[in-house]
């Protein structure tokens, strides 16, 4: 039996979780605990802050702790997070906090292997098509960024996510009324381009509404009065359906695109409109292809932990 410390840094929430394993390799979530990220004001004291609440599995009595991060990893031990105000260095961790053996991992890599773990059997499929098991998947998710990550098998029994910053890439506008929003988003940002992160992400979802009805407002403003037929939602379906399309052409994933993050967990209704779907299968060479891949929405806010937890103990399990 093992017992894995798993986290999920992100830059709204840090979530934490005690799993174990049994003898038959089966994986048990025991206890989880909430943050808020911004209430940190480094890496040390949000393990402080964790330390002060009712959590039993310190560092100091976990087999492994699983740190994912809202980042690129460099070199596996180092995170300079773009939405978080602190740097995450476990390469250089201070002995009072007890970790025995840690290893940093982009926050979407999680959100991959959590897609071989118990909690996928939840997700709801949203757009049809049969999936291929060995084949790679893709994880897309909006929060307060843009996540993408895929997950490839490794050929010998194991699973290897690959993260990714496709959320920093360009966003593709495709015609007069999506070029007039684009003009309206440099007016906004000042940016040098639109990064699909500013179009889709809970400030996106702000911007959208702002552009279509002139009002500014916080997502979760937007999110309470959100009618599934508005223009707003219309116009996040079609971008969200955009981003998942072109990640799932890049890698051919016919193991599935899965869609995690809190925007869609809390709105499900900006992937779930008909528009997604005519958006995710848009593409005049590659229809037939896209028919073929199935989209679902993972809408488990702690998935990401059941992802590091399953990265853990495959680490574990390597000789």
């Amino acid at each position: 039996m093992h017992r894995i410390l798993a986290a999920d840094i992100g830059g709204t929430n840090s979530r934490f979780a005690a799993f174990e394993t049994d003898s038959g390799g089966r994986l048990s979530l025991l206890q989880s605990c909430w943050l808020r990220t911004e209430k940190a004001d480094s890496f040390t004291h949000l393990i402080e802050q964790l330390r002060g609440e009712d959590f039993e599995l310190t560092p100091e009595k976990a087999d492994i702790s699983v740190l994912a991060v809202a980042g690129p990893v460099t070199d596996g031990v180092y995170s300079n997070p773009p939405n978080i105000k602190w740097d995450v260095d476990v390469s250089d961790l201070p002995p009072s906090l007890g970790f025995r053996r840690c290893e940093l991992i982009n926050d979407f890599a999680v959100q991959a292997y959590a897609c071989r773990s118990p909690i996928i059997n939840g997700a709801q499929q949203i757009v049809a098509g049969k999936i291929d098991p060995g084949a790679p998947l893709v994880v897309v998710g909006a929060g307060t960024g843009l996540g993408h990550a895929a997950l490839i098998n490794d050929g010998c029994g194991k699973w290897l996510a690959l993260p990714s910053e496709g959320g920093h890439a360009g966003f593709p506008f495709e015609n007069e009324a999506e070029s007039a929003y684009k003009a309206f988003l440099h007016q906004q940002t000042g940016d040098p381009y639109i990064d699909a992160e500013t179009v889709v992400s809970g400030r996106g979802l702000s911007n959208i509404h702002h552009f279509l009805t002139g009002r500014k407002l916080k997502p979760s403003q937007v999110g309470d009065e959100l009618a599934e037929d508005s223009p707003t939602a219309i116009w996040m379906n079609r971008f969200y359906g955009r981003v998942c399309r072109n990640f799932a052409l890049q890698l051919l994933a016919y193991g599935g695109v899965y869609i995690a993050g809190g925007l869609a967990a809390k709105l499900p209704q900006l992937v779930t409109h008909a528009e997604f779907k005519a958006s995710f299968r848009s593409s005049a060479i590659m229809a037939g292809e896209l028919r073929k891949i199935p989209v679902f929405l993972n809408a488990n806010e702690e998935s990401g932990l059941w992802g590091a937890a399953f990265y853990g103990q495959q680490q574990l399990n390597t000789p």
